[in-house]
C-alpha cells in the first residue's frame, strides 16, 4: 500500500464518527434516537431478561444502520441526480421502504418483549 492510501485508524473512525453526526442532523434518524432511548429505558424498568436486552439492541442497531444507509443513498443519489428522475427517485423510496420495514419489524419485536416482560413483572 501505498502512503496515500493508508491512513491512521483513528482517522477512520473520526470519519465514521462524522457521518454518524451528520445523519443526526437528519429528523428521521433523531426521531429513531429518541425511539432507542425510550425502548432502552423501557427495557430497564421492565427488567428485561439478557436474551430480551441483547434482542432489543440488535434491533436498534439495525434500524439505526438502515437509517444510516439510508441517509448515504439519498446524498449519492442526489449527488449523481440533481434533477428529479424516476430511476433517481425509486432509489430513494425503496431505501426508505426498507428503512421501514426495519422499523415495523423492531416495533412489533418490541411489542412482544414488553407485553411479556410486562405479565411476568405483575
Amino acid at each position: 500500500m501505498d502512503k496515500k492510501t493508508q491512513q491512521p485508524l483513528s482517522r477512520s473512525f473520526g470519519y465514521a464518527l462524522s457521518g454518524i453526526g451528520q445523519a443526526l442532523g437528519q429528523r428521521n434518524m433523531r426521531i429513531h434516537v429518541v425511539i432507542a432511548v425510550i425502548a432502552i429505558v423501557a427495557c430497564a424498568l421492565l427488567r428485561c431478561t439478557a436474551i430480551e436486552w441483547a434482542i432489543v439492541l440488535v434491533l436498534i442497531g439495525l434500524v439505526i444502520t438502515g437509517e444510516l444507509i439510508n441517509t448515504s443513498i439519498e446524498a449519492a443519489v442526489d449527488l449523481a441526480s440533481p434533477d428529479i428522475h424516476p430511476l433517481a427517485k425509486r432509489a430513494k423510496d425503496v431505501a426508505a421502504g426498507a428503512v421501514l420495514v426495519l422499523a415495523i419489524t423492531a416495533v412489533v419485536v418490541g411489542l412482544i418483549i414488553y407485553i411479556g416482560a410486562f405479565i411476568r413483572l405483575f
